[in-house]
């Protein structure tokens, strides 16, 4: 079996485990409507990408 013949310590498992980590997608700001999307999509909310409408969107019923 493989073992490790020495404990590795601390630092040395923290420091080889400090790239693994999750990365946040890069968000931009809809020039139409203002809500943070990710870059180069379609935005969930208006549905306009590049100045035109792509998608059509519901208008959402306010209580």
């Amino acid at each position: 079996m493989a073992v490790p013949q020495r404990r590795i310590s601390k630092t040395r498992k923290r420091l080889r485990r400090t790239h693994f980590k999750l990365e946040v997608a890069g968000l931009v700001a809809c020039p139409h409507c203002g809500e943070m999307i990710r870059s180069h999509h379609v935005c969930p909310k208006c549905g306009y990408y590049g100045g035109k409408e792509i998608v059509k969107v519901p208008a959402e019923e306010e209580k």
